[in-house]
């Protein structure tokens, strides 16, 4: 079984009293990041001038303002005037001699976007690193966690440092290794769990991503991760929920939960497994995937006693949600992920055969997917997005994660997607911006030096020529439909420029780069998009 990444599904799954491995190989990597080619600076002095500011935290818009940035770090952000009138010069920030100035009167600038589930693609998508990697930066993605590190620690890590030097045209990087890579044997008691966490803490980790285990041996791994000074977060198995589900890991100290499974577990009332048909197998992947949509209507309705008991006590533990609504769309309108714009000129053949319907891979689970399972999956999220809307209102941690890479899910285009489905769960535009930036910093760790446009905080900002609180959609790469003076339909806004430590990326120049290596990629395979799924 070789195609693991993904929605969770680790190489240690729990099927008895003891972790079972699906793969004991080491894990084969993709090619890396070519060195750095791409953006200007950093710069002694940059200035940006005129923008409209929206922080991070929360705060309305403000402009226009000038912002000035040192080499990596914020230094001033100046009110200058107000909107419609001239600028004042007396107001402006001086320029000096070589200073770097870019006149942005009309534009937006936000904070860099946090993917908190990116995976870096995998061998079976085909998919290069400098092909991920610009897909995110071009869509404002200036950090990501990779969650499962499939293309091995030591290979993660190593582009982590690349990274934070600027050596490569990439994100910074958070690595949060799997349950029991690097081990032949699944540690299969508390202390050699306890010897796994140091293990991977010395070779780089920064937190660790686990799957459903047995209770003694989580509360261990936990325990030690969090005396290492490692983040945890999981993504619970159905194999294992019956034993441990979301609450019962916040207990154990876990810091935060990917998708949703073992959160409807921790609802339940008046039963206390998932009701399974008889013919169920979490082998087949229409029945895990199927039997999903049909769960959160078996949880405790919202506002009931229940849900509010579960859901206040994971907010006082500081408990963090990942939903990662966007790699699920699919379940609830199949052709719209598969037909998405984008796909023709920017995913590579290979990946396009990745998500074909398949009984033997994870996440291509469309071997009859009914209209049945559609609506189910409709009703799934409302109640779903039901849960995680009154969570951040009352003051719980949520953040944003794509998991791209799957279920016809593309890096960079499927984060803005999750931006917009955060919008339909009920979150303001600004909370959903809060949440793809200050809210996934924070759940990093690295809330005191970015997640917001703060003076002494990292420069990792984005620039919009649109207004992303009036149309989240226009972040896509592809920009949004607009009627111009001619009554003629153009495409505008799209990210204008990535800034991430002073360097400035040019967003458009890199989704060239990738439709390119589309082009190429087409053209050597003789590839023809004939329809979903099937190409000859």
């Amino acid at each position: 079984m070789k195609r693991w990444l993904g929605l969770g599904l680790t190489v240690a799954l729990v099927v008895g009293p003891a972790p079972l491995r699906a793969d004991d190989e080491t894990p084969r990597a993709i090619p890396k990041a070519p060195p750095r080619a791409e953006g200007q600076g950093p710069f002694a002095r940059l200035l940006l001038r005129g923008v409209t500011l929206v922080d991070g935290t929360g705060a309305p818009p403000v402009g226009p303002v000038d912002i000035v940035i040192e080499k990596d770090r914020i230094t001033k952000v100046q009110s200058v005037g107000f909107p419609g009138v001239p600028i004042d010069p007396a107001k402006r920030v001086k320029a000096q001699p070589g200073d770097e100035v870019r006149e942005l009167d009309g534009h937006y600038v936000v904070p860099g976007f946090v993917d908190a589930h990116a995976h870096i693609g995998g061998v079976e998508q085909g998919t290069p690193a400098e092909y991920v990697f610009k897909l995110w930066l071009a869509h404002g993605v200036t950090t990501i966690r990779d969650p499962g590190t499939g293309n091995g620690l030591d290979w993660v890590v190593e582009a982590k440092g690349q990274s934070a030097r600027n050596e490569i045209t990439a994100p910074r990087i958070e690595a949060y290794t799997w349950w029991s890579q690097g081990l032949k044997e699944p540690a299969t008691t508390p202390e050699a769990a306890r010897a796994w966490v140091a293990e991977v803490a010395k070779k780089g980790a920064d937190g660790l991503k686990l799957t459903s285990l047995p209770p003694a041996i989580m509360a261990a791994t936990i325990d030690e991760a969090r005396k290492r000074g490692l983040r945890t977060t999981a993504h619970l198995a159905q194999t294992g929920v019956a034993r441990v589900n979301v609450l019962d890991a916040a207990r154990m100290g876990l810091h935060g939960m990917e998708h949703w499974y073992g959160l409807p577990e921790a609802l339940f009332d008046g039963r206390t497994v998932q009701d399974f048909p008889a013919d169920y197998n979490y082998n087949d992947e229409q029945h895990r995937f199927g039997q999903a949509g049909r769960l959160w209507k078996q949880a405790a309705a919202p506002g009931s006693p229940k849900w509010n008991a579960v859901m206040d006590e994971l907010i006082s533990l500081g408990f963090n949600l990942d939903p990662t609504f966007t790699i699920y769309e699919a379940s609830r309108d199949l052709m719209r992920a598969r037909r998405a714009e984008w796909h023709e000129e920017h995913t590579l053949p290979s990946l396009w055969r990745f998500y074909a319907p398949s009984r033997k891979a994870h996440g291509s689970y469309w071997f009859y997917w009914t209209t049945e399972d559609e609506v189910a999956w409709r009703e799934n999220f409302r109640l779903w997005m039901a849960f995680v809307n009154e969570y951040k209102n009352r003051g719980g941690s949520v953040t944003t994660g794509s998991d791209s890479g799957f279920i016809y899910k593309l890096y960079g285009f499927d984060y803005v997607r999750e931006l917009e489905l955060l919008r339909e769960a009920g979150f303001h535009p600004l909370e959903v911006l809060r949440a793809a930036t200050l809210k996934g910093a924070e759940a990093l760790g690295r809330a005191q030096d970015g997640g917001s446009i703060e003076v002494g905080k990292k420069a990792d900002l984005v620039v919009l020529s649109k207004n992303p609180l009036a149309h989240i959609g226009s972040l896509y790469g592809t920009g949004a439909i607009e009627v111009d003076a001619r009554n003629e339909p153009v495409r505008v806004g799209g990210v204008r420029y990535t800034i991430k430590d002073g360097i400035i990326y040019d967003a458009a120049r890199l989704l060239e780069d990738v439709r390119k290596m589309v082009r190429d990629a087409k053209q050597k395979e003789g590839f023809t998009l004939l329809q979903p799924g099937v190409a000859r």
